[in-house]
Order: structure tokens, then C-alpha cells, then sequence
């Protein structure tokens, strides 16, 4: 049984990882709300990652950094405090995660950080500039932790695409929006949580310990494939 520590568990693809985690591990969800789940192998700390100190934990196997955001304006509407937010989200936070936890997970079983990007620093698509450039500063990050952590720690990330979730709610807002986005998929479908938790299951696992500094891409088909 691991110790897995969550930052942002209480909503969308956090929310389905800490569920699919339960019934072997450990789970401890660190995030500003907390999710509607009783289990005796879970842990609530209520926290605003940017704002207030991380909470003390004794053991930790799994660090996983849940929190993204869905920033999508032209340029000329993008203030350079919307760069400073998406990149706090996204980045800072998640270093802080690491930086924080870092010594417990050096002593951890098969110790692991998963971090999360997106499909848009692959593609080039309108008005993601911000999200685009905050996301590829975590490929990087995930990268140079990779080397500079290895043997010892694995670092990955996954880069899903459009995700049924409340963050992706006004993309989602309408039927004719859902086909739209859907049409524009190669596999004419887009990502459901449970989806991308179940990536997230494999890369923590041990069945991925020859897996590191890599970004896996769950995008149906719209980054590599045009048909």
C-alpha cells in the first residue's frame, strides 16, 4: 500500500484519481475543498496551494500536482497579470509541491511525482497563449527533475486534451459546442476524468519504473493524426 499525496483532488480528473486510488493506497488530497468521500485510506487538508503552507506529512511514495487552468483569450485581451496567474497555477504551485515533499519522497518506495500539461503545447491553436506558455514551462520542469532526480525519483507528466470537467465547463456549454469539439478529434469523442485517471494508475505504478521525463499525450487522435 502506498502513500499517494494529491494536490487538488476534490474536482475533475484530481477527483477521479483520488477515487481510483483508494482501494489499494493511501491517499492524502491536499486542496482548498474537499471532495465527498469517506474511506479509511483517506486524508483531507484543506489549503490554497499559492496562499498557505502545505501541510506536514509523514510518508510519501506518489506526489501528484492536480491544479490547471483554462485561461483562453486573443493576446491583445491577455493582461500580463493572466500570465502571472496561469504560471503561479501551473508552475509555481507545483514547485512548491515538490520542493516541499522532495526529502519525504527521496525515502519513499519507488517515490514518483506526476505533474499535468496539455495537448496545446504540441498544437498551436487560438487564444491559448497563456495556458500554452505556462504548460510548456511544466514539460521543462518535468524534464530537468527527471534527470536531476533519477535514479531515485521518476518524474512524468501527461498532456490530456479537452476533459469533461467543471474547469471545461464553458467549452462544453451546449450541444452544439460538445459535437464541434468532438468533430474536431480524430476519434470523434473527447476525455472523460476517469480517462486520464486511468494513465495516471500506470504511471505511478510500478509497472512504469523504466519511465521517466516523458509526456504522454491522451488527445483522440488530434495532435498526431489528420484525417
Amino acid at each position: 500500500m502506498k502513500n499517494i499525496v494529491i494536490i487538488g483532488g476534490s474536482k475533475g480528473i484530481g477527483a477521479a484519481i483520488v477515487k481510483s486510488q483508494l482501494e489499494n493506497h493511501n491517499v492524502i488530497n491536499i486542496s482548498r475543498t474537499s471532495p465527498e468521500i469517506t474511506s479509511n485510506n483517506f486524508t483531507h487538508y484543506s489549503c490554497d496551494i499559492l496562499e498557505d503552507e502545505l501541510p506536514e506529512i509523514n510518508e510519501i511514495d506518489t506526489l501528484i500536482y492536480c491544479p490547471g487552468s483554462i485561461n483562453l483569450k486573443p493576446i491583445a485581451r491577455l493582461k500580463i497579470e493572466d500570465f502571472k496567474n496561469d504560471f503561479e497555477i501551473n508552475v509555481i504551485g507545483a514547485v512548491k509541491a515538490i520542493q516541499k515533499y522532495l526529502p519525504l519522497l527521496k525515502q519513499g518506495k519507488n517515490p514518483n511525482i506526476l505533474l499535468f500539461s496539455t495537448v496545446a503545447t504540441k498544437l498551436g491553436m487560438p487564444f491559448h497563449a497563456s495556458i500554452s506558455a505556462a504548460k510548456s514551462a511544466v514539460e521543462g520542469l518535468v524534464k530537468s527533475l527527471a534527470a536531476e532526480l533519477a535514479p531515485t525519483i521518476r518524474v512524468n507528466a501527461i498532456a490530456p486534451t479537452i476533459t469533461n470537467t467543471d474547469l471545461a465547463s464553458k467549452l462544453l456549454r451546449n450541444d452544439r459546442m460538445v459535437e464541434n469539439i468532438k468533430e474536431r478529434h480524430p476519434l470523434k469523442k473527447f476525455l472523460e476524468p476517469q480517462e486520464v485517471a486511468d494513465m495516471a494508475d500506470f504511471l505511478i505504478s510500478d509497472k512504469s519504473r523504466s519511465v521517466s521525463g516523458q509526456i504522454f499525450a491522451i488527445d483522440c487522435g488530434i495532435v498526431s493524426l489528420k484525417l
